[in-house]
């Protein structure tokens, strides 16, 4: 069962992976946009689309960086069986299949579809620290985990 954390969290690095690319490769086009911006007889036209050429890079930036946050985060998981939900537990419940990593929405692994959540978000908090055959409840929706690995 190691070997499904194990691909759960190559998905997961691939995903934020993806993320950091998609942000980069904005950053480059926006930077590469300003430059070949020329000034025109309209003088505020060029201030204009430098600034929001300038905007659009800040907010990629912003997302590279929470995109390593992200990766950093990932790297800190454990991919040892465990008996309780913690960080880098997988979750079968009678409603869906978890991966308490970071929040990467559904990853398909082995037929199987998992939702890669964080243990901080409100579904994570509900989890942390159950086990097998304990029960919670989410915004009127009752789970029961029938596997902790």
């Amino acid at each position: 069962m190691i070997d499904i954390k194990q691909k759960l969290y190559q998905a997961c690095l691939a995903y934020v992976q993806r993320s950091i690319d998609a942000a980069q490769q904005a950053i480059n086009e926006a930077q590469q946009a300003a430059k070949d911006d020329t000034k025109s007889s309209a003088g505020d036209k060029y201030e204009t689309g430098r600034e929001m050429a300038q905007q659009e890079s800040n907010r990629n930036i912003a997302q590279v960086h929470e995109a390593n946050k992200l990766k950093i985060q990932l790297s800190q998981v454990p991919v040892n069986a465990s008996k309780v939900v913690e960080n880098g537990s997988v979750v079968i419940t009678d409603a869906g299949s978890f991966y308490m990593a970071v929040s990467a929405g559904t990853l398909l692994i082995e037929g199987i579809n998992y939702f890669a959540i964080s243990l901080a978000s409100p579904i994570g908090q509900k989890m942390k620290g159950l086990k097998q055959d304990d029960a919670f409840s989410l915004n009127g929706k009752n789970y029961t985990i029938k596997q902790v690995i």
